[in-house]
């Protein structure tokens, strides 16, 4: 990669902060990642099962962050014909393309947090424990 100076360096430095940014207010917050990761292993639920799934989320919560999620295309959202009418969120394929940031994630959060506090309740390096996790979950 050549080395770029002064301005243009400048330029690509804020046009991949920007990337950045974007990523970081997608996935901002405590509910997003673990929306994203519950629809990854159970591919499609309704509201009320997201709403059990999720220890602590609200109503009113939950509807703001999936439609966020949608807003993005990461959640589809489909009315079923039911009496009452049901509505089912999954992942959509786009959605799908932040399994590997969301392990990535994991894995530097599992070394940083061995680094932090000394301790290594995986007896095993993050990346191993990564990497069976990782076939372990249903294919897509």
């Amino acid at each position: 990669m050549e080395k770029k100076l002064g301005s243009a360096a400048i330029n690509e430095c804020s046009y991949n902060l920007l990337a950045i940014q974007d990523t970081l207010e997608i996935l901002s917050g405590k509910w997003k990642v673990p929306l994203i990761c519950i629809l990854r292993l159970q591919k499609k639920l309704c509201f009320n099962d997201l709403l059990r799934e999720v220890p602590g989320i609200s109503a009113k919560v939950l509807a703001k962050e999936l439609r966020e999620l949608e807003s993005n295309d990461l959640v589809a959202r489909t009315i079923l014909d039911t009496k009452p009418a049901m509505v089912e969120y999954r992942l959509t394929e786009y959605g799908n393309t932040l399994e590997k940031v969301i392990f990535e994630m994991l894995d530097w959060g599992l070394s940083h947090r061995k680094k932090v506090t000394g301790k290594d309740p995986l007896n095993t390096s993050s990346s191993e424990y990564v990497l069976q996790l990782r076939k372990d979950l249903p294919a897509l």
